[in-house]
């Protein structure tokens, strides 16, 4: 029914070990963490052996147990001597597991007896049955607590009469009869399983009982064993260890809190961070005016009192008299009600709702803690943590010198905890599962206080010094791995500047060195390795931040500050060193800082009309300008018999939507600030291009794709025949814009476009019919790159006819002629 009952849901456990984007490494890549402030070793779980890690670490805090290693198997003594002795955050159980099976009462102790009497008052006969137990099964539901459990269990009595008679062995009659239960003999150690888990007979499913069950921190056992004549001491029993379930009857998971009777941890954490707190709080005092912070004031009044308190209500007369004020009146805008400011302050103040009363706490004095014999000071019953009066509530004395102190182990995480915090798991979905306890008469010799190596064997003890060694080794060449970084030192004897930027004179092998250090060292550390690695260097030496940039490498800030770490001025695993004289390389000064960032900058001009490969429309060359370099310098350098530039918006689109003009206004502007970075194009228009670009919107108005050629021939009879132009065109442009461009080309007189036209040249050479002037290339169905000829004559109108006859009978030998007509025109005509 309960089969499942110890599979763990891993919901329950914190999940905020792996940090979000970070690459997991191997398991076996790096060596096991060490042991946390608690000094105590957890145990790592394996995949639902959450509650077998809480038993065993609860074996492990049996001293008596632990000490009896002719019993122990080797694996577990073992696993025991990796908990104690070796340096790490948990130890795997692994070998143990697989080496032979355990289930959960295998691991537990089982030294006692109980014997159940029935008496039968007919024929005056006790029957008496004796049996051992692993551990004692206490009912939950509907028991407050504990001690309740056991009166029911071996001190109330079972009744069989009326209808209800009991069949007697001896006289074999059915007989009035008593039945009860008692402890004959007590074991060392206790054992004690809660029934949490239960079945609903009406809704045929399980639950968790979790309403509230009480179990003292000692116990008294002698009402409930056989023998009672005995000293009190040997029926005391001390609670030492509480195996805690959270989650529901259908999974969920274990930890364990355990008393460290051998005082083996580390619990200082807690006062110590008590003591920074307050240390925080004086210097706070100290470095505040009294007008701004009343806590030295407050301190002041207390310490003069001889039992340094008082009432909250003289401590605030106290103050009207000596600062002439009340806290209403100076302070309470500020700090609020002087009751709460001394309850915000628990690390200076003592405060007691109850009594009204406040008290200063002593430094470095923790109450509330063990003192050093270890006895408990703090009462279970006490509030607020405040101990008033020793005669209104005397501190609870613990028996025996051991240690008192409590943590919580779960699975690899362990924690110290307050005593106090055990009642918290009285009842909820997290509460107690299993209670373990010890014989308070059973004492620890001295020599086993604070002492992880008492009674381990030889063997076992250099077995784990040889692994704490090794474990430190891995640890140091992990440190240093995961501290490393690399650097890439370019040395300025293997660089020239030229084009704005550094580049290296020899291959990148020679031209670089590369250096391991540790991030944690120093600058003078790193300046000082790379002057052993460059023996022959001479004269100062810089360091400068570089970085490889398209048009090159290109240095930043200077490093400087010898004292400071690598780690804290910024120098990143695989960061560019650039070693150099911090004037010039190769004898020519290098500006440097992000004022100065060289930009590879993608220059596009129309091809003429042979350039570019087939399809290519314009021509591309990269040019180097520093980011401060004015816009009209870069027009100068590009277009020097002038021009004007375009911006691409949108990468490598050629589009003419992408494009942008800059205007007259922007020459005053930096490369840097109008946004020209790395690999950004910008295309270059000569006088003869500027048509293609819009003067009201500053955009271009073809795509570039368009954008084509058409050849013109010269038919004008003037001497150039021969010579021929290529004319930039889209398929929109206008057939008189396209004369006019030719004419000025072909440097003929501009009164020639009266009387001239465009006629197409077919592939034999001849002279096709004029395409109208108001016609565009598209509507004149031109083919770019087509040839043209620029002739004599008008261009027919939309309204006339070119035609072409012949005069005689012979088409071969005739000439052919031309002529234009009307539509409207009859033949004869």
């Amino acid at each position: 029914m309960f089969g499942d009952l110890f599979e763990e849901d891993f919901s329950f456990i914190s999940n905020n070990h792996c940090g979000k984007g970070k690459k997991s490494k191997p398991r076996d890549s790096e060596p096991p963490a060490p042991r946390d402030f608690t000094n105590l070793s957890g145990i790592k779980n394996q995949g639902g052996t959450c509650y077998l890690n809480s038993l065993l670490q609860t074996l492990l805090f049996t001293p008596e147990f632990r000490g009896n290693v002719r019993i122990i198997p080797l694996q577990l003594q073992r696993l025991f001597a990796q908990l104690l002795l070796l340096d790490q955050q948990a130890a795997s159980t692994t070998d143990l597991t697989e080496s032979f099976g355990w289930n959960s009462h295998e691991v537990q102790i089982s030294i006692s007896d109980t014997i159940t009497d029935e008496p039968f008052p007919e024929c005056r006969r006790i029957s008496v049955f004796e049996e051992d137990f692993l551990d004692l099964t206490v009912a939950v539901k509907g028991v407050a607590g504990l001690e309740e459990a056991l009166w029911n269990m071996y001190v109330e009595e079972e009744f069989f009469e009326n209808e209800n008679l009991y069949r007697c062995g001896a006289c074999d009659k059915l007989v009035e009869a008593s039945k009860s239960a008692k402890l004959r003999k007590l074991p060392p150690f206790l054992t004690i399983s809660l029934l949490r888990f239960n079945f609903d007979f009406e809704k045929c499913e399980r639950y968790k009982e979790t309403s509230c069950y009480t179990f003292p921190i000692q116990i008294n056992l002698r009402p409930f064993c056989e023998q009672t004549e005995k000293d009190d001491s040997e029926y005391m029993y001390e609670l030492f260890s509480v195996i805690i379930h959270k989650g529901g009857c259908y999974g969920g998971h274990y930890h364990v809190y355990i008393r460290d009777v051998d005082e083996l941890g580390n619990w200082q954490l807690q006062e110590e961070e008590d003591r920074l707190i307050e240390d925080k709080a004086l210097r706070d005092t100290e470095n505040t005016q009294e007008i701004e912070n009343p806590l030295a004031i407050l301190k002041g009044i207390l310490a003069e009192e001889e039992s340094r308190q008082m009432p909250v209500d003289q401590l605030g007369q106290k103050l009207l008299e000596k600062k002439g004020v009340s806290w209403n009146k100076k302070y309470r805008k500020q700090y609020g009600a002087l009751r709460k400011y001394l309850q915000n302050h628990p690390q200076v103040f003592l405060f007691s709702p109850d009594d009204n009363k406040v008290g200063l706490k002593e430094k470095h004095k923790l109450p509330f803690k063990s003192n050093p014999q270890g006895q408990d000071l703090q009462s279970p019953s006490q509030k607020n943590d405040v101990q008033w009066n020793s005669e209104k509530n005397p501190p609870r004395l613990r028996n025996g010198s051991a240690g008192c102190h409590w943590f919580d182990l779960n699975d690899s995480k362990v924690q110290p905890i307050k005593e106090k915090d055990i009642e918290k798991q009285f009842q909820g979905k997290e509460s107690a599962y299993m209670l373990f306890y010890r014989k308070a008469q059973l004492k620890r010799p001295p020599e086993a206080r604070g002492n992880p190596s008492y009674q381990i064997p030889d063997h076992l003890l250099n077995e784990m010094n040889a692994a704490n060694t090794e474990l430190q080794k891995k640890r140091a060449e992990c440190d240093s791995a995961n501290n490393g970084i690399d650097l890439h030192l370019h040395l300025s004897s293997c660089y020239t500047f030229h084009n704005g930027a550094l580049h290296p004179s020899l291959s990148w092998k020679e031209s670089v060195v590369d250096l391991t250090i540790d991030r944690r060292k120093t600058l003078g550390d790193l300046r000082q390795s790379v002057f052993q690695m460059l023996e022959s260097w001479e004269g100062d030496m810089i360091l400068s931040i570089a970085k490889p940039l398209p048009a090159g490498l290109h240095l930043y800030q200077i490093l400087d500050g010898d004292e400071l770490t690598l780690d804290g001025i910024g120098l990143a695993d695989g960061a560019d060193i650039f070693v150099w004289n911090g004037k010039e390389v190769g004898g020519t000064k290098v500006m440097t800082g992000p004022d100065h960032e060289p930009v590879l900058v993608n220059v596009l001009r129309l091809a003429e009309y042979n350039e570019g490969g087939k399809g290519q429309h314009f021509t591309e060359s990269q040019h180097v300008f520093s980011c401060s370099t004015k816009l009209g310098d870069l027009r100068r350098a590009l277009a020097p018999s002038g021009g004007i530039v375009l911006k691409n918006g949108s990468g490598p689109d050629k589009e003419a939507k992408n494009w942008e003009v800059f205007l007259e206004e922007d020459m005053k502007e930096t490369v840097k600030s109008v946004g020209l970075t790395d690999g950004c194009s910008v295309l270059i228009l000569d006088s003869h291009d500027q048509s293609f670009v819009n003067a009201s919107s500053g955009n271009l108005t073809a795509f570039t794709y368009d954008i084509s050629w058409l050849q013109v021939k010269n038919f004008c009879g003037t001497g150039n025949e021969e010579k021929h132009v290529k004319i930039t065109a889209t398929i929109e442009t206008v057939m008189s814009d396209i004369k006019m461009k030719a004419i000025r080309e072909l440097q003929l007189e501009e009164e020639l476009a009266n009387d001239s036209c465009l006629r197409p040249v077919s592939g034999n050479g001849k002279l096709l019919s004029p395409v109208p002037e108001d016609y565009t290339v598209k509507e004149a169905e031109l083919k770019m790159g087509s040839l043209l000829g620029l002739c004599h004559g008008k261009a027919p109108t939309s309204t006339q006819l070119f035609l072409y006859f012949i005069v005689g009978s012979d088409q071969n030998t005739s000439p052919e002629m031309e002529i234009v007509v009307e539509e409207t025109a009859s033949v004869k005509e």
